[in-house]
């Protein structure tokens, strides 16, 4: 029994100090690349979310969730992150899936011209912030490189143990808790960077969708319909990179076979009232605060109206958890903008 009890505690005190120098080594994302620390935030979230938008930056940087609660009490959040491939965007549906069913799901589109996985670094941002599963290792399987190997995502201590000679005291002070990056997922950035001479359509071989983000576009589309969800297909309106009007085509396509919707914010700038000189930040890539809550209130009505997705305001439950997260959505944006109209005293508001 002695021995049997030594045993015991040698494996527990080891696997004690590997999840504690792995807690330690892992980076954190509160003070550098903040996209790094957005996955995680959602299993802190309260899941009574009738909408769920997955996708890349496109996403995060374009819906407030704040704003579509604000103006028609539809409780939302966005599960994006950068570069997020359209088979992580399944298997995160998938991991959404075991903890609250949405009645409508708004997929952006913008990564369907990824025919194969990426890179490690965009991978991690994604991967790193879900919980251990089934789900995880599949999206792990489709999503890894050659060179990476499917144990260091497992055990990440195995990919960040040189980590130690950069340790600051972000790793040590976040190394359990971390703060909130995002409003629900939507990250705001302020500025104004005008969109000026778009480089030249550079013409491609060939304008059909790869194999791999077809087969997935098309499991998101049955896995919504297996569980009574509304899928609504959405391309945000950034000018660069180029959306080509033949990968247009085949969304359009897609949606009639498939019986979902397909929303293109591109081609509705006009109807939201989206100007490049304004409601970007860097050059029309993406859209600033300003152009977020346009696009926001645009798709926020038609969710409301056209897939009949429920007001909450003025239910207790909804209302103790929006109302204190918009006060600091609204707070915090505005100290973003004051400070960037101060470091830019001549820009002109007008």
């Amino acid at each position: 029994m002695k021995k049997l009890f030594k045993i015991t505690f040698t494996i527990l005190f080891v696997i004690t100090v590997l999840f504690l120098l792995q807690r330690l080594l892992m980076p954190k994302y509160m003070t550098d690349i903040h996209e790094g620390a957005m996955i995680a935030e959602y299993y802190d979230s309260p899941k009574f979310h009738d909408v769920v938008f997955l996708g890349d930056c496109e996403v995060y940087e374009t819906y407030s969730p704040c704003i579509m609660w604000e103006n028609y009490g539809i409780s939302s959040y966005v599960r994006g992150s950068s570069q997020q491939l359209i088979w992580q965007s399944y298997y995160l549906l998938e991991d959404t899936l075991k903890y609250e069913t949405p009645k409508a799901v708004v997929l952006n589109v913008l990564a369907m011209r990824f025919a194969e996985p990426q890179n490690e670094a965009y991978n991690r941002m994604t991967l790193d912030g879900m919980p251990l599963s089934i789900t995880k290792l599949n999206s792990i399987k489709v999503s890894m490189t050659e060179d990476e190997s499917a144990w260091e995502y497992i055990f990440p201590i195995l990919r960040y143990h040189d980590r130690y000679s950069s340790l600051t005291d972000e790793d040590v002070t976040y190394m359990f808790n971390k703060d909130s990056v995002t409003f629900a997922g939507y990250m705001p950035f302020a500025g104004i960077k005008p969109v000026g001479t778009l480089p030249a359509e550079k013409p491609l071989p060939d304008y059909t969708f790869g194999e791999l983000p077809m087969e997935y576009l098309q499991k998101t589309a049955d896995l919504c319909k297996a569980n009574g969800i509304e899928l609504i297909l959405v391309k945000a309106p950034s000018v660069y990179p180029t959306w080509y009007d033949k990968w247009d085509d085949q969304i359009v396509d897609f949606s009639a076979q498939n019986g979902v919707s397909y929303v293109s914010l591109l081609q509705d700038s006009d109807i939201i009232g989206i100007d490049m000189s304004v409601d970007t930040y860097d050059n029309g890539q993406h859209v600033n605060i300003y152009g977020a809550e346009k696009c926001s209130d645009y798709i926020g009505n038609i969710l409301s109206n056209g897939f009949d997705i429920p007001d909450h305001r003025g239910e207790a439950s909804y209302d103790e958890y929006w109302r204190p997260l918009c006060d600091k959505y609204h707070m915090t944006t505005q100290a973003m903008w004051d400070d960037w109209y101060a470091q830019n005293p001549d820009y002109n508001r007008e």
